[in-house]
């Protein structure tokens, strides 16, 4: 994250903080802000906050230790405050938001949790005693897809089918939330119009979406679908909103493949992205091997870590 996250942290993710941990964190120097990606709160762990390339812990003076016996704990009480401010004290009005796992705050930052699930044996129906929260930091860089657009465009009205590998961490999301924008916006430097986008977010990662609106900029001509099931939701999108690209994150089952294959025959491009560190070990997958014997990617965009998130590592043009 650019130098403005102590600016980022004191609008959206101070308020809905417990006191406590607020009172904490703002003692922390800014310097041990910067590149924050991770505020990890844990019952009775230390409190981690986790930057790009290593974690921190703070003592309940603000004071970065390096010693785990020094850090500041967690409490109960610290979850059960940071919840309420969270869900506006209406904790059970989000159970559908709850049992998934995660919820999104202003500013498309997302918490995910975990605590002890009450399920009909088929699926999750609530998730209560929540003992761990991790709040992930929405990083919007306008401009990550630079470096690699003028690959993924195929002239003044057109794409290439996309896939994006990427491990986790590694600067996929905010990659590929910045395709949109500009696929969808137009780019006159490349003579490019601008298509209709359709975005199946699942888990409210690409858009950030808060009450159904997407809290980052996807561009004029996108439709988000917020928490969709993919396959259901790219479907729903080619019937309903008439895209001439359809978006979505982290592709493996065999009804996401259904669907993309649906898709392609409906005349609508394709940007996907998978989890996995090359392109070798993709293509090993059983539920994908299709996609490729079809030869449906055009572009392959290999990311990393090496000198930062959204490293690109490789493009492959086929």
């Amino acid at each position: 994250m650019a130098n403005n996250s102590k600016q980022v942290l004191e609008k959206t993710i101070l308020p809905v903080l417990a006191p406590g941990l607020r009172a904490l964190i703002k003692k922390v120097p800014a310097r041990e802000i910067e590149d924050l990606v991770e505020i990890r709160v844990r019952v009775n762990k230390p409190l981690l906050l986790e930057k790009v390339k290593q974690e921190v812990l703070v003592s309940a003076d603000g004071e970065i230790v390096k010693n785990v016996a020094g850090a500041y704990r967690i409490t109960k009480k610290d979850i059960k405050e940071t919840l309420h401010l969270m869900t506006n004290s209406s904790l059970y009005t989000l159970e559908e938001e709850l049992k998934s796992g995660f919820l999104t705050l202003t500013g498309g930052h997302r918490v995910g949790f975990v605590g002890q699930v009450i399920s009909d044996n088929k699926s999750i129906r609530r998730i209560k005693n929540i003992s761990a929260l991790n709040i992930r930091l929405c990083q919007e860089i306008i401009g990550a897809a630079d470096k690699v657009i003028d690959n993924v465009i195929a002239g003044t009205d057109d794409i290439h089918n996309t896939l994006i590998i990427s491990p986790p961490r590694c600067g996929k999301t905010t990659l590929i939330r910045d395709l949109i924008r500009q696929i969808s916006n137009g780019i006159s430097d490349l003579n490019f119009s601008g298509l209709k986008v359709g975005v199946v977010d699942e888990r409210s990662e690409i858009g950030g979406a808060y009450q159904g609106l997407a809290q980052n900029s996807l561009g004029i001509r996108t439709d988000l679908l917020d928490r969709a099931p993919k396959a259901e939701g790219m479907l729903l999108l080619i019937r309903s909103m008439s895209p001439d690209v359809i978006v979505t994150d982290e592709i493996g089952s065999l009804q996401d493949v259904e669907a993309i294959q649906e898709s392609l025959n409906a005349g609508v491009r394709v940007v996907t992205t998978v989890h996995d560190s090359n392109l070798r070990e993709v293509k090993a997958r059983p539920s994908l091997q299709g996609l490729f014997e079809m030869d449906t990617f055009k572009r392959i965009i290999i990311l990393s870590q090496r000198f930062g998130p959204g490293t690109v590592e490789q493009i492959i043009r086929q």
